[in-house]
């Protein structure tokens, strides 16, 4: 099979919807929706905000949302805020990521899959030897507040005569 040129986007260019693409898509301007491809180059002024997914991609500008890929590169001038699930990921110096990253043998197997680190964020940790699925019952039946009673300091000298 003879390789193809890339579908080559503008920077003039703002998309609403999504892109889907077997081939490499060079994308200079905005798309507010997903991307699909084969591989995928983000411009340095170029602005995803949606999901990303791609065998590989290098991004340059600007993401808002999640990044699936095998092979995912942030340059410099990347600034991702959404996760990324990846096989191989290199981030030079400079690269702005607000999000969670998770290895993943294959990242685009499961693409409706969340990466994990988003899922067990807020779930507290069970004992391995334990097969019960119940989440463990509260030791008290008042809500344990992780400080106790304790009052800011401002609230406590008003409350103290003097």
């Amino acid at each position: 099979m003879k390789s193809k040129a890339p579908s080559i986007l503008s920077s003039d260019l703002v998309l609403t919807g999504t892109i889907v693409s077997d081939g490499e898509i060079q994308l200079d301007g905005q798309v507010d929706g997903d991307v699909k491809a084969g591989s995928l180059i983000i411009g340095e002024d170029a602005a995803v905000n949606g999901e990303v997914q791609a065998e590989t991609v290098v991004i340059r500008g600007k993401v808002n949302g999640s990044v699936r890929a095998r092979q995912v590169q942030l340059a410099s001038t990347a600034r991702i805020e959404g996760d990324i699930v990846h096989a191989a990921l290199s981030v030079e110096s400079g690269a702005f990521f607000d999000g969670h990253c998770r290895h993943s043998s294959d990242p685009l197997k499961d693409s409706s899959a969340k990466p994990a680190a988003a899922t067990v964020k807020d779930t507290p940790a069970k004992p391995s030897s334990s097969s019960d699925s119940k989440p463990p019952a509260p030791s008290s039946s008042k809500t344990q507040d992780p400080l106790g009673d304790l009052e800011p300091p401002m609230a406590a000298s008003s409350k103290s005569s003097f």
